[in-house]
């Protein structure tokens, strides 16, 4: 039954991209500091005047405890079996459907139309297929092919199992074991093949040795003009402050309690990684999105350890906007915001000039279509709890 009062779907992205003045059209802005905790979440809040200081904590805990020198390479030597395990004791229970992925990402949604003619879409990284299944439920293209690859075996076979993978309504999909950093691409794709590339909350699980190969992977598979999607862990997100010792790695690089690793990228890394250069006109004033009711979410993320899980999949989903809220125009962006957060660090293997990574032609390779920053404040109401999270997304197309 239809209920007017029911929240709405966001039907726009909140990501504030770097090369715009303004916050996107359709937000929810915190004028008054004492209304903060009469909504679920707010849009385009800025660090608090504090954050300085807690971040600065967090790092000082961190690096008076890392992880030993002689354990790390029980996380960096072979960390697709800490994968394995996770899937097998999370099976595909754990990341819901990521159906937000058609409003950060309408070009999506634009191959699944049934006109869009022969596409191929790969998502790396796949895990349960949380990412290809929505698309291959919403396809109408006859021509759409989807590819699924991971470097966790066990994950690749919750995608073969799926109903939808065994019988796919429209289209076709396929899914194998494939290391994003392998010498080679997948046996069965060749060189310059694929139209569109997803990699959402996997470069991060990457060791910074590792960038290279990845990027030049990825630019090998795409057509000229193919688009890299990305959306990945930012730094300073409440995940990385709240990690305790024995957990830190290198500089803005971790391991979980489940033995998986995750790096926080800064927007200039990830401008360096695609296109050689910095992010230009550095207006990274972060945004958040509406995001479903704290005090209702499967996990405490008010209490809960969120260093222990690969993300929390509740927070991963774009938020519900109420009918009763009106858009309105974007506030005056205060400049020195930026003076709340501690100046960018970036990792030294991206400060060569002119930058080359191992194992990667020379940049540039991509253009950025899109790079910007999310920031969401969430509201615990009943705790009184605020928390901070922080992604980057980005759209790169091929050279």
């Amino acid at each position: 039954m239809y209920d007017p009062h029911a929240p709405k779907p966001k039907a726009t992205s909140s990501v504030h991209d770097i090369k715009s003045e303004k916050p996107p059209w359709g937000s929810r802005f915190l004028t008054d500091e004492a209304d903060v905790f009469s909504q679920n979440a707010w849009d385009h809040v800025p660090p608090p005047d504090d954050q300085v200081e807690k971040i600065a904590a967090s790092l000082a805990r961190q690096h008076s405890a890392p992880v030993a020198d002689e354990e790390k390479h029980k996380y960096n030597d072979k960390p697709a079996r800490h994968w394995d395990n996770f899937y097998k004791n999370n099976e595909s229970n754990f990341f819901k459907n990521r159906k937000w992925l058609h409003t950060e990402f309408p070009e999506l949604m634009e191959a699944t139309k049934p006109e869009a003619g022969p596409l191929t879409i790969a998502e790396i990284g796949c895990g349960a297929g949380n990412a290809v299944f929505p698309l291959l439920t919403a396809n109408q293209n006859p021509h759409l092919k989807l590819r699924a690859h991971d470097y966790s075996s066990h994950a690749v076979k919750l995608v073969q199992n799926n109903p939808l993978y065994l019988d796919p309504p429209m289209g076709s999909i396929t899914a194998s074991k494939w290391d994003l950093i392998s010498e080679d691409l997948p046996e069965d794709m060749g060189p310059g093949t694929v139209d569109i590339a997803i990699l959402v909350f996997v470069l991060s699980a990457l060791h910074p040795d590792e960038w290279g190969r990845a990027v030049a992977n990825i630019h090998k598979m795409l057509k000229p003009g193919g688009l890299l999607l990305l959306r990945d862990y930012g730094r300073y997100d409440l995940a990385q402050l709240r990690f305790r010792s024995n957990r830190l790695l290198e500089e803005n690089l971790y391991v979980r309690g489940d033995k998986t690793r995750v790096y926080f990228f800064e927007i200039d890394e990830l401008a360096l990684l695609f296109t050689g250069s910095r992010a230009s006109g550095v207006n990274t004033k972060e945004t958040t999105q509406v995001e479903k009711d704290a005090d209702a979410l499967p996990k405490d993320v008010s209490t809960m350890d969120l260093t222990s899980t690969p993300s929390v999949s509740a927070s991963e989903e774009p938020g519900n906007l109420s009918s009763t809220e009106k858009a309105t125009d974007s506030p005056a962006i205060d400049p020195s915001a930026r003076a709340n957060l501690p100046p960018p660090i970036i990792h030294p293997s991206l400060l060569s000039f002119p930058l080359q990574l191992p194992t990667c032609s020379p940049h540039p390779l991509f253009s950025a279509e899109q790079l910007g920053v999310d920031r969401r404040l969430l509201v615990n109401r009943k705790r009184q709890l605020k928390m901070y999270r922080v992604w980057m997304q980005g759209k790169f197309k091929k050279l």
